[in-house]
Order: structure tokens, then C-alpha cells, then sequence
């Protein structure tokens, strides 16, 4: 047995790195055979040379991926499992990018290596198909890359975009005027607006067109120039649906489609768009498809387990 000791550089990293620990130390002490202990500003390691300084190599890098992103629940547990399979470039390739998306809020990092990948692609690609599961932030980073691009004037207009399909439901159906029919359908999308700029600001920018957030159909026969556009829940397009939204692609713009193939609501087992699109489009340059896992999960930890869970059911 041997016993190491880091020592931290202040009060504020202390707290940080130790609420980190704090929440990893059963699993840690469980996998690797030794005991840790965090006091004041030192953290103590003890267990055999292997295994101590495995983790005191951990510990090293959570010290240093601090300063790229905030070591909340989900990067740590995200880090830590990376860590368990022997990935320790993880540490490096994570967080390398930061999405600014107001003066008064923090900038907005992406969690998981695989929302790494997703930003760095719409980054750089005129198209980018977001394609993974729920709770992967395909929908809230895709929102936080328009609302950074709008900000420093690379679009001049943000447009928001979905199928009107939901549980059977048909827009005819519904009670209200447009607005209040289409509402309930683009509910996640406003969800995320609001979670990065202030209601007034967002009412202000709606009122003057500068974002717009309307059905799929509503689409058909514009051209969208200088723009930032989301087509969310693309497994619910059809084949000619997502034909005509593919067109719709002006110059200086930028479009992000996301959706998840296990959801298809479709009538009549009709083809996704979204599924057809990957088939067809793959090998088409300045456009990327993402596909993101149950691993990029940034919902409750149990949401992973239960996605888990109807893959390999599914699988079987």
C-alpha cells in the first residue's frame, strides 16, 4: 500500500474538486481498491502504486478540465465512466468549445464527448443532421449555436421548425387560433429559447421576425437567406417533406436537423424523411450526420438506464 497526496491551488478548486469526488468516491473506492480522503486543500490517496496512481492521474485531469467546463453531475459521471474504459483522451477532446449566448449568462459547454462532435459540426458544415436519442441536447445545443450566431450578426434571423405530428393529433383538431393550435408542438422549442435569452427580449425579436417559429408546412415555397434554421423531430417528416425543407436552404445560412428514428409517429408505417435522408445524403460533402447515444444523456442519470434498456430489448 502506498499513500499519495495532492495538493490543490486554492479554497475555490478545493470545493470544486471535491464535490466531484464527493460524488464518485463509492464507485471509485469500490472499482479501484483504495480509500480517499479530501481535506482542506490537500486530497489524500490510499491503495496500491497501480491503482493510486490511476486516480491520482484522474484527479489531474479534473483539475485541469475545470478551467474548459463546469464539472457538474453529468460531465463527471460522463469523465469517470470514460475514465473506467480507458479512454483517457477524453479529458482533452472534451469541452474544447464554449457557446455564448448572452452577456448576462454563463457560455454553454457541451457535456459528453458526443455533443463535442455535434457542435464541432454544425460549426463547420452549412448542414448537420443531429441524429440520438432523447436528452441528448440535439434540440438545446442546435438552439444555442443559432442564438450565438445570431448575436454576433452571422444570421440575421433565426427560424424554428417541426412537424405537426403528435399521438395521432391533427392541427384541425385543436381548439384556437393558429398560434394556439401550433403552440403545444413547438413547446420544446420555445422551452429552449427561454432558457437562454430573457421572455422580453424573445417576445421583441418575434414581433419584429427576427425569430420565427412555425410548422414544417409553412415552409414550402420559401427561401431562407441569412438564416439560422432547426427543423426538431425530423423522424416525423415524410419523404417529401424533408425534400422540400432541404431546398429551403438560402445563401449565408445554416440549418441543424434533429430527431430520434425509435419515436416515428407517422400514419400508415410511412417512411421518415429523417431515416431516408441518411441513406441518400451520406456521402454528400459540407454535410454531417451525428449520431449521439444513450452516452450523451444529459437528463436524469435513469433516463440512460431505461434508453439501455429498450436497445437491447429491441436488439433481442
Amino acid at each position: 500500500m502506498s499513500t499519495n497526496t495532492i495538493h490543490l491551488d486554492n479554497a475555490n478548486e478545493a470545493r470544486e474538486i471535491g464535490a466531484a469526488l464527493e460524488r464518485l468516491i463509492e464507485s471509485i473506492e469500490r472499482d479501484l481498491g483504495l480509500q480517499l480522503v479530501a481535506r482542506d486543500l490537500s486530497i489524500r490517496i490510499e491503495g496500491t502504486d497501480e491503482s493510486a496512481g490511476k486516480i491520482a492521474g484522474f484527479i489531474e485531469n479534473l483539475r485541469k478540465a475545470r478551467n474548459r467546463t463546469v464539472l457538474d453531475d453529468q460531465v463527471v459521471n460522463y469523465v469517470y465512466d470514460a475514465f473506467r474504459r480507458g479512454d483517457e483522451q477524453v479529458f482533452e477532446k472534451l469541452a474544447s468549445i464554449q457557446v455564448k449566448v448572452s452577456s448576462q449568462k454563463p457560455a454553454i459547454f457541451p457535456k459528453t464527448l458526443g455533443q463535442q462532435i455535434y457542435l464541432n459540426a454544425i460549426e463547420k458544415n452549412a448542414i448537420t443532421f443531429g441524429v440520438g436519442p432523447a436528452g441528448t441536447g440535439k434540440t438545446y445545443l442546435a438552439m444555442a449555436m443559432a442564438v450565438s450566431a445570431l448575436l454576433k450578426n452571422d444570421v440575421s434571423r433565426i427560424i424554428l421548425t417541426r412537424p405537426a405530428i403528435e399521438a395521432g393529433e391533427n392541427l384541425g383538431y385543436l381548439p384556437g387560433d393558429l398560434q394556439q393550435k401550433v403552440y403545444p408542438y413547438l413547446r420544446p422549442l420555445y422551452d429552449a429559447l427561454h432558457d437562454m435569452m430573457p421572455s422580453e427580449t424573445i417576445e421583441n425579436l418575434i414581433e419584429r421576425g427576427v425569430i420565427e417559429v412555425a410548422p414544417l408546412a409553412y415552409m414550402r415555397g420559401r427561401t431562407l437567406n441569412h438564416a439560422f434554421v432547426i427543423l426538431d423531430e425530423a423522424q416525423n417528416t415524410t419523404s417529401t417533406q424533408m425534400l422540400m425543407f432541404l431546398t429551403r436552404l438560402g445563401f449565408d445560412s445554416k440549418c441543424v436537423i434533429t430527431g430520434d428514428p425509435t419515436q416515428i409517429d407517422l400514419p400508415n408505417h410511412s417512411v421518415s424523411g429523417l431515416i431516408e435522408a441518411q441513406s441518400i445524403l451520406k456521402n454528400i460533402q459540407e454535410l454531417e450526420f451525428i449520431e449521439l447515444t444513450e452516452c450523451d444523456v444529459i437528463r436524469h442519470l435513469l433516463v440512460q438506464k431505461v434508453i439501455e434498456a429498450y436497445q437491447k430489448k429491441r436488439s433481442s
